[in-house]
């Protein structure tokens, strides 16, 4: 783990960092591996290919930290990156498999209340996603709205959002 994080860092070749994020993300789905990497502080490095300007490399990194917040501790580093998640699916092509690995982040980062203030100025994003979406992103967009409406502080939100 500690070899494919410095691996991350060294290079700039988009497919060997696809490939660096696949193997993370794989390995994050083992809860001894989560406090690894964080320990290693991989989620800050993972979190920094989120600006990449290739959309793969995005999208795997995406993919990583999706599989890490599932553990308490990682989403208290992950949440600096929602605002960023949010941008990324605004900007993504609909549909894509780019756009369809934020809102799964965002699912699960949106299962407890903590963070979904950090979410409210997409919420007008989500609800036209919801109406021009494939049925695989109104699934995934509906998730993350299923979890922000069990917020009463997230009502005034969800109801005033243009659309």
């Amino acid at each position: 783990l500690q070899k494919l994080i410095h691996l991350l860092q060294a290079t700039d070749d988009p497919l060997i960092q696809e490939q660096a994020l696949i193997t993370l993300s794989n390995s994050a789905a083992f809860s001894v591996n989560q406090d690894i990497i964080r320990n290693l502080d991989g989620l800050s490095i993972i979190g920094g290919m989120l600006s990449d300007c290739s959309p793969k490399v995005k999208e795997k990194a995406l993919n990583a930290l999706n599989n890490l917040s599932m553990n308490i501790k990682n989403r208290e580093d992950i949440q600096v990156y929602i605002t960023q998640v949010c941008r990324n699916i605004e900007s993504a092509p609909l549909n894509s498999d780019l756009q369809l690995a934020g809102l799964r982040l965002l699912t699960n980062m949106s299962v407890t209340s903590d963070y979904h203030h950090k979410m409210a100025n997409s919420i007008p994003c989500f609800l036209r996603l919801l109406a021009e979406g494939t049925e695989r992103t109104q699934i995934q967009v509906l998730k993350v709205l299923v979890n922000l409406s069990a917020n009463p502080a997230m009502t005034r939100h969800l109801l005033r959002a243009q659309v």
